[in-house]
């Protein structure tokens, strides 16, 4: 057997180093950019549940998603159009928003559910979920809002490459016309709530002629409006200024999520692309050549969208995910525990026997076929660069990496990797007390957050001000590498534009309205997951 190369998983090669995160989006390969007039459209994303703005397992506050707080900094106001599913006081998100669900249940019966309150709680919890599902299956959720063009942010939570490029909305109609939705008596669900997500964005795709179309090739049309020129300006007509794509995540997440890799197999590989479109369900994680054939479909797409510059994101290490809690003692010299379990199962309660998991093993062979997928990610924008193409890499991987607490910023500088450096949290972030925020499960108390912050809820996905550290990233490399033109209230350009964390902090209430006994309230999500079984229900992964 080659050294390094699990023959169990082909064609991964297992990396017993962390890779080295990218540090010039340009990878040292200049462009001439021709900057003659302004694009049609300022700002426009593709992308999966990270782009699209999910939160604590449901898609509600599509006005705080990255891409929005970047078109704020832009100015754009209602010129950056994003799709909306439900009021800010709507019933519970799509499909489920934990935090309020949390929430409702700790106003009921506190920060614990005794044997004689779980009853009530049961019945309290049905109703909610039961609101929720009529909502979207029989009241205004059945309803798509109308657009007068595409969103500029095309980006749905359970989006993966093939979907991009295949998914339209005559087919969402189709499937949702196929499955009824039933009433779920026991348990009620949104019934194929992805495909609701998407009907929303692919609705506002179609064209003049009611013609459907996908979301690159939505993408493209906008390409296709050009620029405002004054009169005699030449040069390249470009409808985009900035397009920006984050996808990959979901061809390895589901794996960490479900705790259950299921890996594409060879006969899948040998699969034409329709073929694979129809199948893909079946796996959670890709062997890194599937994942190169499928980036290279999107990438040569990419290329015929008529953006001025392109930024195309890196793929996280999902271990870092705290949905999947590393148990056990971490061995010396390595970034990784010897199980992931739950996050509301300790230590000294954890049964291999018994609780779900992964091994160190399984966790390092999916992270080596992301160090395998973001090679290919790079490799797109050093050959586009090479042509000319003005297209530029945000390193999120990168990003996780420099906050990931428990991997890198609780451990000792002798077992951190030589490149590491702690992300320097704005001013407003690293000043939170009793501990600034960081990657790990949630927590609070009687005195406020005492954990976590970064990510909500589901134990996936941002917070508001995790998705405004997002936004303030992909500012610097607009402004900093693409020279985009950020401008103030006055129309003077701002010398060092960012997202405003003062403004955004008190719109995040994990952060500025802590539940008080949200330690304890790990117990109540153990419970709910062994009673509703939430995790699998509304996180949208395989």
């Amino acid at each position: 057997m080659p050294a390094g190369h699990d023959t169990t998983i082909p064609d991964v090669t297992i990396n017993d180093k962390p890779r080295q995160p990218v540090a010039d989006p340009t990878l040292g390969i200049p462009v001439v950019v021709d900057r003659t007039g302004v694009p049609a459209n300022r700002l426009v994303t593709i992308g999966d549940s990270l782009t699209h703005g999910f939160m604590s397992g449901a898609i509600s506050r599509t006005d705080r998603s990255w891409p929005a707080l970047v078109a704020r900094e832009l100015g754009l106001g209602a010129g950056f159009r994003y799709p909306t599913y439900e009021p800010p006081d709507g019933p519970g998100g799509l499909p489920v928003d934990i935090e309020r669900l949390v929430r409702g249940l700790g106003d009921r019966v506190g920060d614990k559910v005794d044997w004689h309150e779980m009853v009530g709680a049961l019945r309290w919890a049905r109703r909610h979920l039961d609101r929720i599902e009529d909502y979207w299956e029989r009241g205004d959720g059945t309803k798509v809002p109308t657009t007068p063009g595409p969103y500029h942010n095309l980006a749905v939570y359970g989006a993966d490459l093939l979907d991009v490029l295949m998914l339209d909305a005559d087919i969402v109609a189709d499937r949702l016309a196929k499955e009824p939705p039933k009433d779920s008596f026991l348990v009620p669900q949104v019934d194929r709530d992805n495909d609701r997500a998407w009907r929303v964005v692919l609705e506002s795709c179609r064209d003049r002629g009611g013609v459907a179309r996908t979301v690159v090739e939505a993408a493209g049309a906008m390409g296709e409006e050009g620029v405002t020129r004054a009169p005699g300006d030449g040069g390249t007509s470009h409808g985009i200024e900035t397009l920006v794509v984050v996808l990959g995540a979901n061809h390895a997440l589901g794996s960490v999520v479900r705790l259950n890799p299921k890996w594409t197999s060879a006969k899948y590989g040998a699969l034409d692309e329709t073929e694979k479109f129809a199948r893909k369900g079946a796996y959670n994680v890709w062997q890194p050549a599937h994942f190169a054939e499928e980036w290279a479909l999107v990438a040569a797409q990419l290329r015929t969208v008529r953006a001025r510059h392109v930024i195309l994101a890196t793929v996280p290490q999902v271990t870092i995910a705290p949905i999947a809690r590393g148990i056990g003692k971490r061995p010396k010299g390595s970034r990784y525990f010897p199980h992931y379990t739950r996050p509301w199962i300790d230590d000294d309660d954890f049964d291999v026997g018994h609780d779900q998991s992964i091994t160190s093993d399984v966790a390092r062979t999916i992270d080596s076929a992301i160090d395998a997928y973001n090679e290919a990610i790079i490799a797109s924008v050093a050959a586009a660069r090479r042509d000319g193409l003005d297209w530029y890499v945000f390193d999120m991987g990168g990003l996780l990496d420099s906050l990931a607490y428990r991997r890198y910023g609780s451990v000792p500088d002798s077992e951190r990797p030589t490149w590491w450096q702690p992300y320097p949290l704005p001013p407003e972030l690293a000043a939170l007390r009793p501990a600034p925020p960081d990657t790990r499960f949630y927590r609070s108390g009687p005195d406020g957050r005492t954990q976590g912050g970064l990510i909500s809820l589901d134990g996936v996905h941002p917070t508001t001000i995790g998705y405004g550290l997002v936004a303030h990233e992909v500012i610097r490399i607009m402004s900093t590498c693409a020279g985009v033109e950020f401008r103030a209230g006055d129309g003077s350009l701002r010398a060092a534009p960012g997202v405003d964390f003062g403004r955004l902090l008190p719109l995040d209430a994990l952060a500025s309205d802590p539940p008080a006994g949200f330690s304890s309230m790990l117990g109540l999500l153990g419970w709910l997951d062994e009673a509703v079984d939430w995790v699998d229900r509304v996180v949208p992964f395989r």
